[in-house]
């Protein structure tokens, strides 16, 4: 089968020819470069990437995506869409061949959205950017995602095909948030972006908004994805909190435990709201009952700080400060085995063991 690997490139210079020498398992690479002027276009014709260079005024994800899909030739049997900042592990053309099937459309694959700096991921979800040719294109202005034209899609899914995002830190997602407003006013019933417009309202601080778009995500029709709902009840929550009005991020808060009990980062999100009051028998109670929960979806709504070293951080603080200094270390100790580097666990830690040694000398 034919294999084309397709992207859009804007001054990726830095990540080219570590995303080439992932991509060229295909038969061939095409970018559309939107306007790059360092030597992006230069190092991709070196590398013998088919380059098309072509500006999008005013920009738009989907626009851009659907340019660069244009290029592939109609004669290609599978599509892969990738960002330049991203890397394929070696070995996956020969697993795509193996299991790709007379029928599938599309396939869904392991991604590590984030990893930390020993290359372990953080954040993993599925991701759905390997398609046939032929009846796909592009839609929203930002988060943009494939849209099947004919009547039945057919998904694979398989865990044997890794991608790892290595994001470029100092780039500019300034453009995001304009973006989702327009994407949400062309579709105003779209629930997906209307979750993202709100949650990046409370990137942006912008409370009140954040509260009220969440509010409308969650009374649209077609939000029942339970984990997304209780990632807008959770945000409001988070938001209400920002503006210290405990009583209604203690609302929102056990609203979105009821919709999701299944997920850790309710309970975590309410064990960070009792941190703030200062209420540490509530602390310790909502971080068990996080921990009592082992299983990790795979979704890009968990948060990194449900499986990282928040929720024994947590009960070492709270334990400390009821002066049980023997579950304190217990805990921070366990903090300690997953950030081994953190500073402030580790000068924690002295802390606790000087302050048990004073109780006992007291």
């Amino acid at each position: 089968m034919k294999i084309a690997v397709y992207a859009i490139c804007k001054n990726e210079e830095k990540f080219i020819k570590r995303w080439v020498d992932s991509m060229k398992e295909a038969d061939d690479i095409y970018v559309l470069d939107t306007g790059s002027n360092d030597n992006s276009v230069k190092l991709l014709n070196d590398l013998n990437v088919h380059v098309t260079q072509t500006i999008i005024n005013p920009w738009r994800f989907d626009v851009a995506r659907n340019k660069s899909l244009e290029l592939v030739p109609q004669d290609v049997d599978i599509c892969v869409c990738t960002d330049l900042d991203e890397v394929f592990l070696p070995g996956w053309r020969k697993k795509l061949e193996e299991i790709w099937h007379e029928g599938i459309t599309r396939l869904r694959y392991n991604y590590n959205w984030k990893l930390n700096d020993d290359n372990i991921p953080e954040v993993n979800f599925y991701i759905e950017k390997i398609h046939i040719r032929s009846g796909y294109h592009w839609i929203h202005p930002v988060h943009e995602v494939l849209e099947y034209e004919n009547e039945k899609e057919s998904f694979l899914t398989t865990d044997d095909i890794t991608v790892n995002h290595y994001p470029d830190s100092l780039k500019s997602r300034s453009s995001y948030l304009p973006l989702l407003e327009l994407s949400v006013q062309e579709k105003p019933e779209d629930d997906r972006n209307v979750h993202y417009l709100g949650r990046e309202y409370m990137y942006y601080n912008r409370y009140n908004d954040a509260i009220k778009t969440l509010k409308h995500h969650l009374e649209l029709k077609t939000a029942t994805w339970k984990d997304e709902r209780c990632a807008s009840m959770r945000f409001i929550s988070r938001c209400y909190k920002n503006l210290q009005n405990y009583k209604e991020a203690k609302y929102w808060s056990d609203l979105a435990i009821k919709e999701a009990p299944h997920l850790r980062d309710p309970f975590v999100e309410r064990a960070l709201i009792e941190y703030e009051l200062s209420d540490w028998n509530e602390v310790i109670n909502y971080c068990f009952k996080a921990l009592d929960i082992k299983s990790n979806p795979k979704t890009y709504i968990n948060e990194t700080f449900c499986y990282d070293h928040t929720i024994y951080d947590l009960l070492s603080i709270a334990f400390y400060q009821k002066q049980l200094y023997n579950f304190a270390l217990t805990a921070i100790d366990e903090a300690i085995k997953i950030s081994p580097k953190n500073e402030r666990l580790l000068n924690n830690k002295l802390i606790i063991e000087q302050q048990k040694n004073s109780s006992k000398n007291s």
